[in-house]
């Protein structure tokens, strides 16, 4: 897991140091070659691992370079378009970190486990459109606010009914009424009906 922050760390800083410049082919050329790199050495580390460790090991050195080449294209070719596509990647890479590390867990520990890594996925998701929403440019000042203000509605209705998910999952380990007031305060929590 370091490797792979240290992997994300050190290719963020080198965009970064160039981002107020454009870069050439050749620096991106270059900097495609050490993610490239990276990754492979990344997995050469995984592969001392055994077990889920090791299956974790490589989710986050893929999840790393899928996050580094998506970054690198949004500062080679700046976009919103790409800006987006870089915090999906993150939102993914995370997602399938966060999903490979319950597998360790087992029963309904285990379905908690995945819907709350399902919960900060959709979460992450929907504040990315909120953030594109944002950055869409508009006529006017009033419909950009009403864009963003729909981008913001749907998002939370998204993230309220998978924290919802999350909460229900966690009352499944109850029975009768406790269960039925967990439910219930899970409901009222996130605005299910």
């Amino acid at each position: 897991m370091q490797i792979a922050r240290t992997l994300i760390a050190s290719v963020v800083a080198g965009l970064m140091a160039t981002s107020a410049m454009a870069m050439t082919d050749a620096e991106h050329k270059a900097a495609k070659e050490k993610i490239s790199a990276d990754y492979k050495a990344a997995k050469t580390t995984c592969d001392a691992l055994k077990a889920n460790a090791k299956d974790i090991c490589m989710k986050e050195a893929k999840g790393a370079e899928d996050v580094a080449k998506a970054e690198l294209e949004a500062q080679y070719k700046p976009s919103d378009k790409a800006t987006n596509k870089a915090r999906m990647a993150r939102a993914d890479a995370d997602y399938a970190i966060a999903k490979e590390k319950c597998d360790d867990l087992t029963g309904n520990a285990k379905d908690v486990c995945v819907k709350d890594a399902k919960a900060a996925h959709t979460t992450a998701k929907e504040n990315a459109k909120v953030a594109k929403a944002a950055a869409k440019p508009a006529d006017s000042a009033a419909e950009k606010g009403a864009q963003v203000a729909e981008a913001r509605k749907d998002a939370t209705a998204e993230k309220n009914e998978a924290n919802y998910k999350a909460a229900k999952e966690r009352c499944d380990a109850m029975s009768g009424d406790a269960k039925s007031k967990c439910v219930d305060d899970a409901k009222r929590m996130y605005g299910q009906s």
